[in-house]
């Protein structure tokens, strides 16, 4: 009986197991832009909304799979043009209209009261490239 019991329990937490890594396993299409700033100066960076088609959402919470790692990939861009120590945000949806609006006003409460330097970061100079997950 204590074999059985045992044997059904490793069964179920294998499963458990397998479900968890299942989360991410579909490339979807999705429509992501960036923000950065820094706490050293008034100078915020946007990308322009940009178009991914190999992008995975988990499936479970909806987050877009590694989106820390879309935020270090538009980091180093900026370090790389000399930015100083920028601190950056990814910014996902799955609707072009969604993100569009998420981009409104974002941008809008930073151009609002000219107290920051907009600058754009065109897609010919920065590209996000998917991540896709380990398995």
């Amino acid at each position: 009986m204590k074999k059985y019991i045992l044997a059904l329990a490793l069964t179920v937490v294998s499963l458990c197991c397998s479900l968890s890594s299942w989360g991410a396993n579909r490339a979807t299409k999705v429509y992501l832009f960036g923000f950065a700033a820094s706490f050293n100066d008034s100078t915020v960076y946007f990308t322009e909304v940009q178009e991914l088609d190999s992008a995975y959402i988990d499936s479970k919470t909806k987050f877009l799979y590694s989106r820390e790692n879309y935020s270090y990939q538009l980091r180093d861009h900026l370090t790389a043009a000399g930015a100083n120590t920028p601190t950056c945000v990814t910014c996902f949806a799955l609707k072009r209209k969604d993100i569009d609006k998420k981009y409104a006003n974002l941008k809008k409460k930073y151009t609002k009261g000219g107290k920051f330097i907009v600058k754009e970061v065109k897609s010919t100079d920065f590209h996000y490239q998917a991540i896709k997950p380990e398995e």
